[in-house]
């Protein structure tokens, strides 16, 4: 029997994204009420941003993090909402078509070690018994000529066209993986081919998978030309403490979760840039341990030929480490850091101190195109003072330690972030954004 809808009622109702207009359809099908979220003028349109989206009372209603369908609907509402046009479709086949009483079922063989699909399929069900007849038959009522559809599922957009409806586009709607739902996600992406960006949730970056989206489409658009993206990235407690004292180690800010996450931003760039001071007390290592990725070529800044021969750097897989000294080091101190495999780079000197504006360039020449600053504290001030970082990610740990702050003297403009991100990643909230323009385009 073809499927054919009657819009009973309507009304105005407003939310967090905007107006919509809700239209509840009923059809010759079931006893069910489907409903739309329209927002703007659609009748006779062309490419309108549509989600059709099936019920989850667990995920949309009480916020379960068991699926991503809750994110998926308040992201499309979003969507819409920021396009000024739009519409959801909200069709009543709960999990996935088996209803809610099943669906409970499948989440308890899925507590037992099934996946998804397997858990269906052993209560009789097939992995995805959804119909989208209903839906085709609301886009034409509405007037719809063509969509841009808002899903990961290419099984979606192949029943839409299969049943007369032109789609004109696919609009990703991902939500970031949790501990909860990344097999969820993951089975989805392997048995039912959706499009997930998602990687194999290998060193469970997904806890920090905002961050991951936001850089891997922003960074390198905020480059400037003719030195590297600078991204300062550093960790304070709540009072801004980044240590107990200056020049003394022992404060461990970071937790396990935003230690793994400094690592992955560590793999993102070519090189990573210290102080002496922070040599000096932190001893680091520099490398990439706790995700995979290549590690970045360390830089250290030593105005007062101070790197020790044995500092664990000099060990790093990523060799030669490069020492900045000023242009008129010449001592016999730089030749001993030559000699045991460190590059020399002589920079130009600037009331003292190494000339951060000289450095870049030569290090961009070098193929360095990328540069993370970790500390310490008079370099983030430097970077901050000359406004020479563009990307800023900032870890706030939920203690208090009266120590000593990121910033060593007053700076003479206040630098604003802007495209503000944050997440929580285990017990610290991490927040990034970008400096202020035009100081950040090519």
């Amino acid at each position: 029997m073809e499927p054919v809808v009657r819009a009973e009622v309507s009304a105005r109702i407003p939310t967090q994204y905007g107006t919509f207009k809700l239209i509840l359809f009923k059809s010759n099908q079931d006893d069910k009420e489907h409903l739309a979220f329209v927002m703007g003028d659609v009748e006779g349109k062309e490419d309108v941003l549509v989600r059709v989206h099936s019920e989850c009372f667990t995920g949309d209603v009480m916020g379960s993090l068991r699926c991503d369908c809750g994110g998926q609907l308040r992201r499309a509402m979003a969507r819409i909402a920021q396009a000024g046009q739009g519409v959801v479709l909200y069709l009543r086949q709960e999990g996935r078509g088996i209803g809610l009483a099943d669906k409970l079922r499948a989440y308890n063989l899925q507590d037992e070690g099934y996946d998804t699909v397997e858990a269906n399929v052993l209560l009789g069900h097939g992995p995805d018994e959804r119909d989208f007849s209903l839906a085709v038959a609301m886009i034409k009522s509405l007037g719809i000529k063509s969509v841009r559809l808002l899903t990961n599922n290419p099984k979606k957009i192949k029943d839409l066209e299969d049943k007369g409806i032109r789609v004109t586009g696919r609009e990703p709607l991902e939500v970031p993986p949790n501990p909860e739902n990344a097999l969820y996600l993951l089975t989805k992406k392997q048995k039912m081919n959706h499009y997930l960006s998602y990687y194999d949730f290998k060193g469970e970056e997904y806890q920090f998978y905002d961050l991951i989206e936001w850089f891997g489409k922003n960074a390198r658009s905020y480059k400037r030309q003719g030195r590297p993206l600078v991204t300062l990235s550093y960790a304070q407690t709540l009072d801004g403490s980044i240590t107990h004292r200056r020049g003394v180690a022992g404060l461990t800010i970071s937790g396990p979760e935003t230690k793994r996450m400094t690592h992955w931003l560590r793999a993102q760039h070519r090189a990573i840039l210290v102080g002496i001071g922070t040599l000096l007390s932190d001893d680091p290592k520099l490398t990439v341990m706790h995700v995979e990725g290549e590690p970045p070529r360390p830089v250290i800044l030593d105005s007062n030929l101070r790197t020790p021969l044995s500092a664990q750097i000099f060990n790093h897989p990523k060799p030669p480490i490069i020492v900045c000294l000023p242009e008129s080091a010449t001592s016999e101190r730089a030749s001993a850091l030559r000699a045991a495999g460190a590059e020399i780079l002589p920079i130009p000197p600037c009331e003292g101190k190494i000339d951060l504006t000289k450095l870049l360039p030569a290090l961009e020449q070098r193929g360095l195109d990328s540069l993370m600053i970790e500390g310490g504290a008079t370099v983030i001030t430097a970077f901050l003072k000359q406004r020479l970082a563009d990307i800023f990610i900032l870890t706030i740990a939920p203690f208090f330690a009266g120590g000593v702050n990121a910033l060593t003297e007053p700076l003479p403009s206040m630098p604003r972030l802007y495209q503000i991100g944050s997440t929580r990643v285990g017990q610290d909230i991490v927040l990034w954004g970008v400096f202020e323009p035009p100081q950040h385009t090519e």
